[in-house]
């Protein structure tokens, strides 16, 4: 963070996580982004972890006439989860069959953009690993419950839950959701995500694309062979 307590951008901001998020010492990790913004944060992440970057997408299901108001959400991956609020459902009369429905459109418009975001790469396993979550910021963290309660359901061996910056009361309530949480800073009062950085400009699909792709090479940088035993002796073994 500069003096006036605002990261640089999102890459500045990614480095600063990944320190802190790689003093945790995570055994065999997986960084799990929420595009658009928290892609160039967990890009930095996973380059310093060597860690496979995968996307979290979220899509919100509003009741019918107050579409702003989650009835759920559903959230990507091999086996698609379905995060339901019972209470908002009940006191709007939601059905299950619309909720159901619904989530096969979002699906649909989730599928279009992991396509155009991660073309054919297959989702990262996440069962067994440690899954680490990361986005630019929390505001209210009603949108990142939804993904860690999803995301629990698909057996990771812990959750940690790495941003930038959020509001103290919002990193408290999801505290439950989660096995630990970096937050770089809690600031008082709170007013936006974006206050809290020098650059915060809304990251288009290349710039997405772009991340993603420059996590996996540093990924997939293969280790030095081994140098060939002299000729006429056995090459080493192990």
């Amino acid at each position: 963070m500069n003096e006036f307590g605002a990261f640089e951008n999102r890459e500045s901001a990614g480095r600063a996580l990944a320190e802190a998020v790689a003093a945790k010492g995570l055994s065999d990790p997986v960084v799990l982004a929420l595009p658009r913004g928290g892609v160039p944060v967990a890009a930095e992440v996973a380059k310093a972890l060597k860690a496979p970057l995968d996307l979290v997408m979220v899509r919100k299901i509003g009741v019918p006439w107050q579409p702003e108001l989650a009835a759920a959400a559903v959230i990507d991956g091999k086996d698609p989860q379905i995060v339901v609020n019972e209470e908002v459902c009940r006191l709007a009369n939601v059905s299950r069959s619309y909720i159901d429905e619904a989530a096969k459109r979002e699906l649909e418009e989730i599928e279009r953009r992991r396509k155009l975001y991660l073309k054919d790469h297959a989702h990262a396993e996440i069962a067994g690993r440690s899954a680490i979550v990361v986005d630019d910021g929390i505001a209210t963290g009603t949108t990142m419950r939804a993904v860690l309660k999803a995301l629990r359901l698909k057996g990771p061996k812990s959750i940690l839950l790495a941003v930038p910056v959020a509001p103290a009361e919002a990193v408290e309530a999801l505290r439950a959701e989660v096995d630990d949480i970096v937050c770089l800073a809690t600031p008082e009062p709170f007013y936006g995500i974006g206050l809290h950085y020098a650059d915060f400009h809304q990251v288009p699909d290349e710039e997405v694309i772009k991340s993603l792709e420059q996590a996996r090479e540093v990924k997939e940088v293969k280790k030095p062979k081994k140098a060939p035993a002299p000729s006429g002796q056995p090459a080493p073994r192990g």
